[in-house]
């Protein structure tokens, strides 16, 4: 929930830029919980009021779950209690708001893929606001721009920092001052509602490059090691204690390696007990679905596994797996850089070790890097099947700790 307390200048800066005719819109981009988001969405919301009526808008996020997540939900509590009429449709992905006799639409999109664009085509709106924009496809994004057609429309943009090589940072950020756009740029000091201790404990929760990121607001390129925090002597245990509970995490390949790890939880840690790691390079013979199968059954001994996580794209050795009936099979979760920050974040918290048997794992673990070739973050596909299929654990049975919102309040004024 909502409550202001107090405001930030650049906060400030948020809520009154519009009044400005020297701008067409604005960007707010930098530190994750350096209170843009909820800025740019009271905002946006309070322009929308005072300048139109009977108008269409659109906010938009990667998906539409992520964006009543992350804005509406509190968007429209907060207005709500500051006496606006808030009604929502949410089959319709729409919610209304009044106030002294104007009332205006705001749709919701959800800009994942290249196919997304076409759900905003044909709209005419007075603005848009793009949260996380960096994650949405660039044809989206120029879709959702072109519908701003109306007079006095201005468009509002929101990012955590991603590669350099991004084109929105190329296309947008870089060029904000042609394109008539203000700029503001947030660290985690412009989020009054965090303490002294909130911000200490975000500062250890990243490294290397999403350090930078995430903390420091700055558009870097991935480079080096992908696990750099990752400890031989911190990490990898030569005995592993009693365990009460089990899965098993799946990379499945046929020319490719195959790499399966067995998982244990004692006391809230979970052990890479053991791996089934084949590679048909190395061994110099292919082996069946029927065959890798086996692999797994040996693999878990006879242990009573909670889930076996595989590889989504790996369908027909899924449907090995459910034709024998033994084991729950669920698809993984294969966002690669939302993984990869989890299991930075697991080993970080010791919340996952390796036994020192799992020797295909620790080899990858030290030699896994980025692609600095590519100008994307991209990962080089070599040594990364037991870092697939580790990643794939992590996303489905260890989850980060939610942060906490920006929180504070503001007493609204007697009418």
């Amino acid at each position: 929930m909502w409550n202001f307390k107090s405001f930030s200048p650049k906060q400030q800066r948020v809520l009154s830029w519009w009044k400005s005719p020297s701008y067409r819109g604005i960007i707010a981009d930098g530190a994750v919980r350096s209170g843009k988001t909820a800025s740019m969405g009271l905002s946006f919301v309070m322009w929308a009021t005072q300048c139109f009526s009977g108008t269409d808008f659109a906010i938009c996020g990667k998906t539409v779950t992520s964006v009543k997540r992350n804005i509406i939900n509190d968007l429209t509590d907060w207005f709500s209690r500051c006496g606006f009429g808030v009604e929502t449709y949410a089959s319709k992905n729409l919610f209304t708001l009044s106030y002294r006799g104007r009332t205006n639409r705001f749709y919701l999109f959800g800009g994942k893929d290249e196919g997304s664009a076409a759900l905003i085509q044909g709209m005419t709106l007075g603005g848009v606001l793009l949260d996380e924009v960096a994650l949405m496809p660039r044809s989206f994004v120029e879709q959702a721009i072109a519908r701003c057609s109306l007079p006095g429309s201005k468009l509002w943009f929101n990012c955590n920092p991603d590669n350099p090589s991004h084109w929105f940072y190329r296309e947008w950020i870089k060029k904000s001052a042609e394109k008539k756009l203000l700029h503001l740029h947030f660290t985690m000091e412009d989020n009054p509602g965090l303490t002294r201790e909130v911000l200490a404990r975000y500062k250890t929760l990243y490294s290397g490059a999403f350090y930078r990121r995430f903390v420091l607001g700055e558009w870097v390129a991935a480079a080096g090691a992908v696990y750099p925090m990752f400890r031989r002597d911190l990490h990898v245990t030569d005995t592993v204690p009693e365990c009460t509970r089990f899965a098993v995490s799946c990379d499945y390949g046929t020319v490719n390696p195959s790499s399966f790890g067995l998982w244990g939880e004692s006391d809230g840690v979970w052990y890479r007990i053991s791996e089934y790691y084949y590679s048909s390079a190395r061994e110099g013979m292919l082996r069946t679905d029927e065959e890798h199968y086996l692999g797994l059954e040996r693999l878990i001994a006879g242990r009573r596994v909670e889930a076996v996580i595989v590889d989504p794209s790996a369908a027909s050795f899924i449907e090995c797996i459910r034709r024998h009936g033994k084991y729950n099979v669920v698809k993984a979760d294969n966002d690669v850089l939302s993984g990869i920050r989890r299991v930075g974040d697991a080993l970080r918290e010791c919340r996952i070790k390796i036994s020192a048997e799992c020797r295909d794992c620790i080899r990858e673990f030290e030699t896994y890097c980025w692609d600095d070739r590519t100008g994307e973050d991209r990962v080089k596909k070599e040594n990364d099947h037991a870092m697939d299929d580790l990643r794939y654990f992590v996303t489905s049975y260890i989850t980060a700790p939610e942060a906490p919102f920006f929180a504070a309040w503001i007493d609204r004024e007697n009418e």
